[in-house]
């Protein structure tokens, strides 16, 4: 337990911190542009990372929406029920993964849209032999050719996403206090870790993505769709009363005042 309390204070400064949700979205397009700028001008060795088969990419990446569902899910419902006090103001703040899920499921429908509005059908990977008789992806795959359209890189969408609203929700440990002694503060610190390490997943994984694959344009897109979908919600929506509004960071806390901080 002691190790884990060492991690969560030596974390907290980078990813609790207003600091952390301010340079987030800037420091996701750097990694980004310098990601594609290795790839364009340096491009680096085949590696395990640049098999799409690594472990990280099947385990994590492919079901990266799932995995933040499943840890913020808990994370949000106890911090901010211990913070409120209140079911009702929980299950507001829960509806925001629902709000995610929607915008995850949309954005995905509509990239997999533009690929197939905007490709052809091939003989060949040298995209030389059209095969106009196949005027969809999926009729294509499975005649056995290959499509080439404009594929919008739902990672590059997928993981900034996660990564925004990730480091966006655990901005209530501001205010939370919990007694060093209760388990409460060993779960609370034990999701956090889990978040930590995941956002750590989400943010490599970004990079190489973009030192690794698609095209900058492709690359471009997908992490514009997760920076918009990110501002839409927290800076712009949450703001508002009919939203299932931003974490608590605000609350009186005279009773506790003599609970040591996580």
């Amino acid at each position: 337990m002691e190790y884990m309390d060492r991690s969560a204070r030596f974390l907290r400064p980078y990813l609790v911190r207003d600091a952390a949700r301010r340079t987030m979205p800037l420091g996701l397009l750097g990694l980004m542009l310098g990601g594609c700028v290795i790839k364009e001008w340096a491009p680096l060795p085949e590696t395990y990372m640049s098999n799409k088969r690594n472990l990280l990419n099947m385990y994590f990446v492919k079901v990266a929406w799932a995995w933040t569902l499943c840890l913020l899910l808990p994370f949000i419902g106890i911090t901010t029920y211990h913070v409120t006090r209140s079911v009702a103001v929980v299950v507001r703040r829960l509806s925001a993964l629902l709000v995610g899920t929607a915008i995850w499921y949309s954005c995905t429908g509509v990239f997999l849209y533009i690929e197939d509005l905007t490709g052809s059908c091939y003989k060949s990977v040298a995209f030389d032999v059209p095969l106009k008789e196949h005027p969809n992806k999926l009729q294509c795959l499975k005649a056995g050719g290959f499509w080439n359209g404009f594929d919008i890189s739902g990672h590059s969408f997928l993981l900034s996403y996660c990564a925004l609203i990730t480091i966006e929700e655990m901005a209530v440990l501001h205010i939370v206090n919990i007694s060093q002694n209760s388990r409460m503060h060993t779960v609370v610190n034990g999701f956090f870790l889990a978040l930590s390490f995941l956002t750590m997943i989400w943010l490599w994984m970004f990079f190489t993505t973009a030192v690794y694959f698609h095209d900058f344009s492709q690359k471009l897109f997908g992490t514009l769709a997760g920076l918009l979908a990110w501002y839409g919600t927290y800076k712009y929506w949450y703001l508002t009363p009919l939203s299932p509004g931003l974490p608590p960071e605000r609350t009186s806390w005279s009773a506790r005042k003599s609970n040591r901080s996580l």
